[in-house]
């Protein structure tokens, strides 16, 4: 589970962030990573949200990618810069992808964020 103090909880938040951040997509994920100029205070935490929407599949479906991608992510919170912000957008292929595929495509896309 991701601490309270990193998740993105505000609309506007995630609009600025897949508006304004930079995007990598795979196969399974899309990737938004907004970093803050100068890269943040790093007493601010990165903070993540996550958008699973009915193209995934049913309810269940739904829940089992979320929770896979926020294990995910969990583990890799202190890869991302401090105070950015970042949404993962689950395609429909994530439905059916297992949690090592999700590992390999988040970090795959999180690889190309930062090294634009």
């Amino acid at each position: 589970m991701l601490p309270a103090s990193n998740r993105l909880r505000r609309s506007d938040d995630f609009r600025r962030a897949v508006r304004s951040g930079r995007r990598a997509a795979r196969r399974a994920v899309v990737l938004h990573l907004l970093v803050a100029d100068g890269q943040g205070d790093p007493a601010v935490p990165p903070r993540v949200g996550f958008v699973v929407n009915k193209a995934v599949g049913n309810a269940v479906l739904r829940n089992r990618v979320h929770r896979r991608l926020r294990a995910v992510l969990a583990s890799r919170l202190s890869d991302l810069p401090a105070g950015s912000l970042t949404v993962v957008r689950a395609l429909p292929s994530s439905a059916s992808a297992s949690y090592d595929e999700l590992v390999v495509e988040v970090d795959g896309a999180l690889r190309r964020l930062q090294r634009s």
